[in-house]
């Protein structure tokens, strides 16, 4: 019968085994703290690295929201790799020096590690992968029995003369949103990549990017546009669902909490894995205000939604002068028995006194369903006509773009409010793809209807008219 110790010892090393087979398992033996079975996007991301290294694939992109363990797990493939194969040489590239070095000096201080009564050690799991004696410093440090060294840590101002790699890893070379939105910076980093790092590479190269997203044209996005089957790990802190990738890591109050104030655009692009395309984009910036001036006119412009996966997008606005203030939008993807009240109790909301409704594709009907909403609630002040929309819509809305920014003005938190309306107005690019219109479309709308043509109907007018 076999006693407990030597029972635990035998599990033990099943379990070492185990580790030196599958990575996943390796970092749940080596940082059981944060590699947990019930983390299933760590186990995911595990088994793709573990796969793509494996592989014959070359290019790798990794997009995570911050602190939830990028580089972590990536200092761990490298421990595990150089584990399985002394021969691997490793260079990684990062902002600065400090970071990559930190990096690198990760890697070799788990390697090194001395045992400890009772805690597993690296050298438990891979006992013939040992640091050299007198050639390991922080940056730069090669294996016993290797005859070269394994490891560099460089960055753009740095040097990688004299070292070639089988595995690349570019690690966070974006410091903060000014060199994001700095077309001249990203431009450097690619040709850093181009003409420095990719010279140090061998035959059969891997090459690893983790980077948190910012613009479509940082190194990340580069790489996905530039080279053919890119694996591409690519998570969201909220997920379609609108539940959190790891509630373990980043709960929705937190999320929420943190990204309050945060620029949208940082928060589309770290935590949703959403870049801005800045260079492209439509519209560089939208005009807001704190107080609403006098009202001339107030209006409604409504664009029903066209199929079953476009918006409805209905805008409330008043005018001063020349300019047009929001007050409220729907912007939904709901169907018409949610949105045809919705429309109405907006409309009567805001005491409109003129809607346009464009009668495309079922906007007529859209109509008449709005007026007789607007008759059960009682209102008698706004008048509904609807109308059809003969001109190109990409047309109208590229030509208008300059006005739409010089004289809509959104309220000060309008982000906040209607938070998919921003986000797909802040992505909308000039050229190239865009997945929805309607939000500028009818933004669009509004600017080109300035007041009523059919008599000066105003928040007192208390006339209604059908048609």
């Amino acid at each position: 019968m076999i006693n407990n110790k030597v029972k635990e010892e035998l599990i033990k090393q099943a379990r070492l085994e185990l580790a030196r087979r599958d990575f996943f398992e390796y970092c749940k033996l080596t940082a059981p703290d944060f590699y947990k079975d019930d983390r299933l996007f760590l186990k995911d991301m595990c088994n793709q690295l573990q796969d793509f290294y494996e592989s014959k694939d070359r290019f790798l992109v990794i997009n995570l929201p911050p602190r939830h363990g990028k580089s972590r797990t990536a200092s761990k493939l490298v421990e595990w790799i150089l584990g399985k194969n002394t021969k691997e040489k490793i260079m990684t590239g990062s902002y600065n020096e400090i970071l990559s070095g930190t990096f690198a000096k990760s890697v070799r201080d788990e390697i090194a590690s001395e045992k400890t009564e009772g805690i597993i050690a690296y050298s438990d799991i891979f006992p013939n992968t040992k640091i050299k004696y007198g050639e390991s410093s922080a940056n730069k440090w090669a294996l016993e029995g290797s005859g070269q060294a394994n490891y560099l840590a460089t960055s753009p101002k740095g040097t990688a003369t004299g070292f070639g790699c089988t595995i690349m890893i570019i690690d966070d070379l974006i410091k903060n949103v000014e060199e994001a939105y700095n077309e001249n910076t990203l431009q450097k980093q690619i040709d850093w990549f181009n003409n420095t790092m990719l010279s140090r590479t061998e035959t059969g190269f891997k090459l690893i990017i983790i980077m948190t997203r910012w613009a479509n044209g940082d190194l990340a996005g580069y790489i996905l546009e530039n080279y053919n089957n890119v694996r591409h790990i690519n998570y969201k802190a909220v997920k379609d669902d609108g539940t959190m990738l790891c509630d373990d890591i980043l709960n929705k109050e937190d999320y929420l909490l943190k990204t309050k104030n945060m620029n949208k655009d940082i928060v589309y692009a770290n935590y949703q894995q959403d870049p801005i395309d800045v260079k492209n984009r439509l519209y560089s910036a939208f005009k807001t205000y704190d107080k609403l001036p006098p009202a001339h006119y107030i209006m409604n412009y409504t664009d029903t939604a066209d199929e079953g996966k476009d918006y409805l997008c209905s805008i409330d606005y008043q005018m001063y002068n020349n300019s047009y203030y929001i007050l409220d939008v729907i912007y939904t993807q709901d169907s018409m028995e949610i949105t045809e009240p919705a429309v109405a109790e907006m409309l009567t909301k805001d005491h409109v006194g003129y809607s346009n409704i464009e009668s495309n594709n079922g906007g007529r009907g859209f109509a008449r369903n709005v007026i007789s909403n607007l008759r059960k609630l009682g209102n008698r002040h706004t008048n509904v006509r609807w109308f059809h929309q003969g001109e190109n819509k990409m047309a109208r809305i590229l030509s208008n773009s300059t006005g739409v920014m010089n004289n809509i003005y959104f309220p000060i938190n309008w982000e906040d409010k209607w938070p998919e309306f921003a986000k797909h107005l802040k992505h909308y690019v000039r050229t190239g793809k865009n997945q929805h219109d309607d939000a500028e479309d009818c933004l669009t709308g509004v600017y080109e209807n300035p007041k009523p043509k059919n008599g000066n109907m105003t928040m007192t007018n208390k006339s209604f008219v059908s048609m």
